[in-house]
């Protein structure tokens, strides 16, 4: 590795080899990492919607199309964590390759040899920023129609012949035979919609339409069979022509968003004519932690540089301590960060302690790691302007 003489200042203004050096490894680990955990999370939790695309018939592409909407809220998730794992690692083992003593004897200070993981902190930061405030509430917005889709629309267009087919969770359609130009046989529907009105319906011949942007068959020469709550005698209507929704109750038809799918202007500002008064403060705690949890990459990552920078042993042999308790206070930071937007939520007035939760560590780390620098300039500055005549 080659070895560049510091420019003067604390913070030269532009990157020198050995910042892209030391950067490159940040981005390229933290690409990987980042990416390999992510794909383990969808791995895990796409097993949740894997009944529900057999059940209902769907092909593999849905699959994919519906869990792979859900990736940009895990990325959210996961980026100042790894943030912290990328930080830790490569300067633990810049440490213990002797290498940051090289950049030491080279003359370099801690805050040149700390400016790379400040980038790195910066760029995982502003991802995540981005990602909270728009690609996520996007992502998932669509995520949760396709699933409405899915569990309301979709499904009746895929019912197999000589099947029950549950087309929603109190109907089953069955069919005989179906036709090439589309033509039911042998149609008989339960449908449960209405509780105290079960009824059964029987038709020799039907086809599936579309009315209303609403799956619906019509049914020819049948008869609707239904029990009689009060009396328990059987009720049997026929009909020539009989057209029956295969879609959920007409007020399911269209789906109120919630929080996580709103903008941030959208949850400051809610139009309280859809939604409860006590839906207004998970409005606003929502609205918050999207703007504040993505700097827990930056205190994540300085973190991280305390635990291999602080103290100034570099050796091989070097104690695990501090990046044991660099790891203790990542998960006391993300502990106390959930404790506090779970206070916030009942009483408003604790939300900017959310803010003191994500930027204060970072910033306590900052004077940990940079105030000796500071302090021993300053002294020189004064001994030098003393000695002056």
């Amino acid at each position: 590795m080659p070895v560049v003489r510091p420019t003067p200042g604390r913070l030269a203004p532009h990157l020198s080899i050995l910042d892209g050096y030391m950067l490159r490894q940040l981005l390229l680990a933290l690409v990987a990492t980042t990416g390999a955990l992510v794909t383990l999370i969808w791995l895990t939790q796409s097993l949740h919607f894997v009944s529900l695309v057999v059940g209902r018939g769907l092909s593999l592409r849905v699959f994919l199309e519906l869990t792979s909407l859900l990736v940009p809220s895990f990325v959210a998730v996961i980026l100042p964590i790894t943030t912290f794992v990328v930080v830790q690692f490569i300067y633990q083992r810049l440490g213990t390759d002797r290498e940051l003593t090289v950049m030491q004897a080279a003359g370099l200070s801690p805050a040149l040899m700390a400016r790379p993981g400040l980038m790195c902190a910066a760029i995982a930061t502003t991802v995540c920023l981005v990602l909270n405030v728009w690609i996520v509430p996007v992502s998932y917005h669509a995520f949760r129609q396709y699933e409405f889709q899915i569990r309301n629309r979709m499904a009746a267009f895929l019912i197999q012949d000589g099947v029950f087919t549950q087309v929603s969770d109190n109907m089953t359609v069955y069919i005989r035979t179906r036709d090439k130009d589309g033509t039911l046989h042998g149609i008989m529907v339960e449908d449960d919609r209405t509780p105290g009105a079960e009824a059964t319906i029987l038709a020799e011949e039907g086809n599936l339409v579309i009315i209303n942007d609403q799956p619906r068959v019509v049914l020819f020469n049948g008869s609707r069979q239904e029990i009689d709550s009060h009396t328990g005698r059987l009720n049997v209507l026929t009909f020539t022509r009989n057209t029956i929704d295969l879609s959920s109750p007409h007020t399911a038809h269209t789906r109120l968003p919630d929080a996580n799918e709103l903008s941030i202007a959208q949850l400051l500002h809610p139009d309280m004519h859809q939604y409860s008064p006590r839906d207004e403060s998970k409005m606003f705690i929502e609205a918050w932690r999207r703007l504040s949890t993505p700097f827990c990459a930056f205190s994540f990552a300085m973190i991280g540089l305390v635990g291999a920078m602080g103290g100034g042993s570099h050796s091989r042999q070097a104690s695990i301590l501090r990046p044991v308790l660099a790891i203790l206070a990542v998960v006391a930071v993300q502990a106390l960060t959930l404790l506090v937007q779970n206070l916030a939520s009942r009483n408003l007035q604790l939300m900017p302690l959310m803010w003191v939760c994500t930027i204060g560590p970072g910033i306590v780390c900052a004077v940990i790691l940079f105030w000796p620098e500071l302090r021993s300039e300053r002294e020189a500055r004064r001994l030098s302007d003393g000695a002056q005549p």
